[in-house]
């Protein structure tokens, strides 16, 4: 028994001193100046991207077509807030991340799907994006998507996206099938969603919320309007009181949408005035207090790492 004791203490109080020792580590260390948020502008992609005048078929992409993948990233160069999710999908999540690349390195996210078209796989920073076969062969092949029936690029980038990345949410269906993109395969929780965003793109990220219940922020309005100051908003929340799913048809109050928040103010009128985009487009909508706290499950708030951060 004083064995077991002793041998307790010692394993308790090694414990402690790694701990100490981390914690010191932490607190003494400094910023690395590599750490940085890479960016570019819409000038620099513009320049590169004109410069091809045409792509040659990919034998990675049977079935993505290279005239049109050349349009769509000039598209989204040229007008990234048409980037588009498509219709009945579970895309949502990967469309509102892209808003960052798009507006913050356009010439960098332009480069990395030329590269992963060329080469069947590449790197969007320190995140290799190697897609199995049936990922490549179902690029180009969504249909009844709207407009993304004839985006390549984005069906490329968002099934790498989902094939990448998993959360429990994806618990039960980790290998694409046709179809999946309607399924659990391509959904994303609120903690998968924040690591992507970490991980792909390293943005400093404020993040409160969770898929089930509502962020503990006594002043909502309050909250959302200091953090519209400065970075990037972005609202995790149940869309069925803003846009109908035809695809979602249990009807439950938990999150269900990502958007970008472009435009938030209080009206004449005492409601809150929100301008959001989604599905290539801006909407704006007006909603009392009570409604938005009852949509709102999480604020994600992304800024550029710089170098001198700490």
């Amino acid at each position: 028994m004083i064995f077991i004791f002793r041998f307790l203490h010692f394993t308790f109080r090694r414990q402690a001193l790694i701990t100490v020792a981390i914690c010191c580590c932490s607190f003494f260390s400094f910023a690395d100046p590599s750490d940085t948020t890479i960016t570019s502008t819409r000038e620099d992609a513009i320049r590169f991207i004109e410069t091809i005048k045409e792509l040659k078929p990919s034998g990675w992409w049977p079935n993505v077509k290279p005239s049109l993948f050349l349009q769509n990233i000039k598209a989204n160069i040229y007008e990234p807030l048409s980037l588009y999710e498509g219709s009945n999908t579970n895309f949502c999540s990967y469309a509102a991340l892209s808003y960052l690349p798009l507006h913050d390195d356009p010439l960098g996210f332009a480069k990395f799907l030329l590269d992963l078209y060329k080469e069947g796989k590449a790197k969007y920073n320190k995140i290799l994006f190697n897609p199995s076969q049936k990922i490549r062969e179902a690029t180009g092949k969504l249909q009844f998507k709207g407009t993304l029936d004839i985006r390549p690029a984005e069906q490329m980038w968002f099934l790498c996206l989902a094939n990448r990345f998993k959360g429990y949410v994806n618990i039960f269906n980790h290998n694409y099938d046709p179809g999946d993109e309607n399924t659990f395969w391509a959904s994303t929780n609120y903690g998968k969603f924040n690591r992507m965003i970490r991980k792909i793109f390293n943005y400093k990220i404020t993040a409160r919320g969770s898929d089930l219940m509502h962020p503990w922020i006594n002043d909502l309005y309050g909250y959302v309007s200091e953090k519209m100051k400065s970075g990037i908003t972005i609202l995790y929340l149940n869309n069925q009181y803003l846009r109908k799913k035809n695809h979602v048809t249990m009807k439950l109050a938990l999150p269900t949408h990502f958007v970008i928040l472009l435009g938030f103010s209080r009206a004449e009128n005492g409601m809150i005035n929100i301008t959001y985009w989604d599905y290539g487009f801006r909407t704006l909508r007006q909603l009392t207090d009570a409604a938005f706290k009852k949509i709102i499950f999480g604020v994600t708030h992304c800024t550029k790492k710089l170098s001198t951060d700490e």
